[in-house]
């Protein structure tokens, strides 16, 4: 396999492993912010937050450093029109149909079933659910990061034309924002402008391909560190005060993990689980979009099994729970591809064209 195409697979490989991972921060717990809190330091909830950290967050990077990357590398950047366009149909339209979606299936399942989940309260909460404008959803909690990409791609004509110094700039600025929290109602998060501007800049110096190459002995270990602190510190709040230097330490949380999980992406792409991991990669859009609709629906199912956290048979249940939601996303994908592909190709951004 030559690195070109391992780096192609690579890539495919990150968005399932951060993507996968980004379930474990929305796992379905059963328990109310109140009841969460009470539970805080306890084995389950320390397993909780490890996993959420570790797999969830920390994974997220990654996924816009790629579409830094894979734009500095198209050509299609140079027609405005026509990228803005495309970008509105693979990102913006499939992000308003899965909130449209999420208001109808959670929110018809709490006035129909009583489910404990968010009801439309006004037209300014449906507005905002569905196009995030100025604040995060009530349901679809992790669309802010296709919101903000969005707005990234208008700029990215922009940014693949800039200067690498005035691009460092760009970066600088979000990097900034982000450690300060500033942002909203412009971006979300910050720091999904810090990564693809990031992305860019490594196209253009050819980082993919030295990162690639950094042996575990220094791929792993900045992320084992700042992960463990920052670990400590959501488990015990207070030991350091809210301010610069929790924003500091997150962004370099973030870049560590950045590095870690495509370092991790690069040699699965060498494994044995490649092929399974490449063909579950056509489904990993439409499971960003759609494993908190299936929790909010699903999770309360299947908790009267397991029960909620701090129940014996929780940490099973919390383990396997991205296993479970993928194995619902193949099977709704995969049926929906051959019963509708329109609808299909259009929710998945049109990832699932071919399946």
């Amino acid at each position: 396999m030559t690195d070109v195409a391992r780096q192609s697979d690579a890539i495919s490989i990150a968005r399932v492993i951060c993507i996968l991972g980004v379930v474990y921060v929305h796992a379905w717990t059963g328990l109310n912010g109140h009841d969460l809190e009470s539970l805080r330091g306890t084995p389950q909830d320390s397993l909780r937050w490890g996993l959420m950290e570790v797999f969830g967050r920390s994974a997220v990077p990654l996924l816009g450093l790629i579409s830094g990357w894979l734009v500095a590398g198209s050509s299609r950047t140079h027609d405005w029109l026509r990228h803005v366009g495309r970008k509105a149909r693979t990102i913006l339209l499939p992000m308003i149909l899965w909130n449209a979606l999420a208001i109808l299936l959670v929110s018809g399942a709490a006035w129909v079933l009583g489910l404990s989940a968010p009801v439309p309260s006004s037209g300014d909460w449906m507005f905002q659910e569905l196009f995030i404008v100025s604040r995060n959803p009530d349901i679809n909690v992790q669309m802010p990061f296709l919101r903000d990409l969005f707005l990234c791609m208008l700029a990215a004509p922009l940014f693949v034309r800039l200067p690498g110094w005035a691009l460092a700039m760009v970066a600088a600025m979000a990097a900034l924002c982000q450690i300060m929290g500033w942002g909203p109602p412009v971006l979300m998060r910050a720091s999904i402008l810090f990564f693809f501007t990031m992305g860019i800049i490594a196209r253009r110096e050819g980082l993919a391909s030295r990162m690639s190459a950094l042996p575990w002995i220094v791929a792993a270990p900045p992320f084992a560190l700042l992960m463990t602190a920052q670990l400590y510190m959501s488990l015990h709040p207070g030991v350091l005060p809210p301010g610069i230097g929790t924003g500091v330490l997150d962004m370099a949380v973030r870049i560590a993990a950045a590095l870690f999980f495509w370092r991790l992406a690069w040699s699965l792409a060498a494994s044995a689980a490649r092929e399974m991991l490449l063909r579950i990669e056509p489904f990993a859009f439409f499971l960003f979009c759609s494993h908190l609709i299936l929790i909010w629906l699903g999770g309360p199912v299947l908790g009267q099994l397991f029960g909620k956290l701090g129940s014996p048979l929780y940490p099973a249940y919390l383990l396997v729970q991205p296993l479970l939601v993928l194995m619902a996303v193949v099977m709704l994908g995969s049926v929906l591809s051959r019963a509708a592909p329109g609808l299909a190709k259009l929710l998945s951004g049109g990832r699932l064209m071919s399946v």
